[in-house]
């Protein structure tokens, strides 16, 4: 089974607001990044888009260690809040919906067809990738500002 990496961003200039994301793929020394953006969206849905479009890049079954600077996304994997969501029919403990479950469905289903380690690193630090997806993701809002403005 191929092991790649993917590390994740999501940025938002407002929050809801004009919102960016990058993700970037890496496999036996090449590298590939998508990114795009939302006009209308929170740094949280950004946050977990990035991780869906950087895992709807993978055409096999892989094992994926996704590196991404959200507790959000981290947590919401690793500390089992997706499990509890679900038994509990998508609410939260505040027994009130859970915000973004089109997305997390999404995710569920990405992270299906494949092995992933979600791990946390720690955003705007010396992490290479990170940075680089967080200069893209802040580039991509500047796109957005750019678009809408014509």
């Amino acid at each position: 089974m191929k092991k790649v990496s993917i590390y994740t961003d999501g940025a938002c200039s407002g929050n809801p607001g004009k919102g960016g994301w990058c993700a970037i793929l890496i496999y036996n020394g090449h590298e590939k990044t998508v990114s795009g953006f939302n006009p209308d969206t929170t740094n949280n849905r950004m946050e977990v888009f990035a991780a869906i479009e950087g895992l709807s890049q993978l055409k096999e079954t892989c094992e994926v260690d996704l590196y991404s600077d959200s507790a959000y996304l981290v947590n919401a994997v690793n500390n089992g809040w997706l499990d509890v969501w679900q038994k509990n029919g998508w609410k939260g403990a505040d027994k009130k919906p859970v915000k973004n479950t089109d997305l997390w469905f999404a995710l569920l289903a990405k992270t299906d067809d494949h092995k992933v380690r979600f791990i946390k690193v720690k955003g705007h630090s010396d992490n290479e990738y990170n940075n680089k997806c967080d200069k893209i993701a802040r580039a991509e809002i500047d796109k957005c500002i750019e678009y809408s403005e014509k």
